[in-house]
Order: C-alpha cells, then sequence, then structure tokens
C-alpha cells in the first residue's frame, strides 16, 4: 500500500514582529521633524489582530502608513497580509485608519486555492480545507513539490507559507 505525502499550505503574521514593527515606526515617527509638533499613533490590538492608525490630516496618515510599510517589510512581516481599511476623516480634520492583519486563509481562497489545483491537473492530488488552512496530499512527493512550485506561482492575495511536511 503506497504511503501518502502532505503539506498544509498557512498564512498569518507574527504578530511579535509586527509590534516590533509598530515600535519602530512609533520611534521613527517621534523622532522625525515633519512629525513634530503632532499627534500620530499607531496601536496594535492583538485580539482583533488589526493595526490601527491616527494622525491629524489625511497627509500625516499616508506618511505614517508608509513608514510603517516599510518597518513591517524590514521585519519579515508579508505586506499582502495587509487588509487595508478605508480612511475615516473625522472632525478637525483628524484621519484615522484600521489594517487588518490576516491569519489564516478565508474560505473563498481557500476554495480558490483548491480549484486552481485541481484544475492543474496534478495526478493523484487532493487538497483539504481544514478550518483556515489546506492540506495538500499526494502519494508521490515529487508531485507536492510541483503543486507547492505552481502555488507560489500564482498570487491569492495572501502570502502562503508551507509547512508540515511530510
Amino acid at each position: 500500500m503506497a504511503h501518502n505525502s502532505s503539506f498544509d499550505v498557512t498564512t498569518g503574521v507574527d504578530l511579535q514582529e509586527a509590534d516590533n514593527a509598530v515600535n519602530q515606526a512609533m520611534k521613527e515617527v517621534l523622532q522625525r521633524y515633519d512629525f513634530k509638533g503632532t499627534k500620530c499613533t499607531i496601536e496594535l490590538d492583538r485580539k482583533e489582530s488589526a493595526l490601527k492608525l491616527d494622525a491629524d490630516d489625511d497627509y500625516r496618515l499616508k506618511a505614517v502608513q508608509q513608514v510603517l510599510q516599510e518597518k513591517l517589510s524590514r521585519r519579515g512581516v508579508p505586506l499582502k497580509n495587509l487588509d487595508e481599511g478605508e480612511i475615516e476623516v473625522g472632525t478637525m480634520g483628524r484621519a484615522r485608519q484600521r489594517i487588518g492583519l490576516k491569519q489564516g486563509i478565508d474560505q473563498d481562497t481557500a476554495k480558490k486555492i483548491s480549484k486552481e489545483v485541481k484544475d492543474q491537473g496534478f495526478k493523484k492530488v487532493q487538497v483539504q480545507i481544514q478550518g483556515d488552512e489546506l492540506r495538500v496530499i499526494s502519494p508521490s512527493k515529487d508531485t507536492l513539490q510541483d503543486v507547492m512550485a505552481f502555488l507560489r506561482a500564482q498570487d491569492f492575495g495572501v502570502e502562503l507559507k508551507f509547512g508540515n511536511y511530510r
């Protein structure tokens, strides 16, 4: 009887790295000359896994967002996993924005990935959706390597991570 090999496809943001990037970005915002005398903040809400940006106006909010994205990318946080909300302009011109951090693959994306793998015609490959991750199973490890290469080449709107390869 043939032994099946498998790997898991997941996505997510390391919240500790995101927290470190937020701290670095706040340090830079506090030190930069163009932010002197302003009230610009970045908060990480771990429970909601979201970032909350607040600035004096729309222009400064975009500058804070740019600093944050630079720090996140340097810390290895995939920018594809940021779900940027709309910029809300409140009273006195203050601007706020909520940026969600995608943790896990949502059902629509999982179905899309599963369909793409099946449509590609890999032999004896099964894709199972397990909550917020996918498991790809095949008797051939070479076929699994081909599926990984195929998935890396595609753009599903999130940064895919491959793990639990056995």
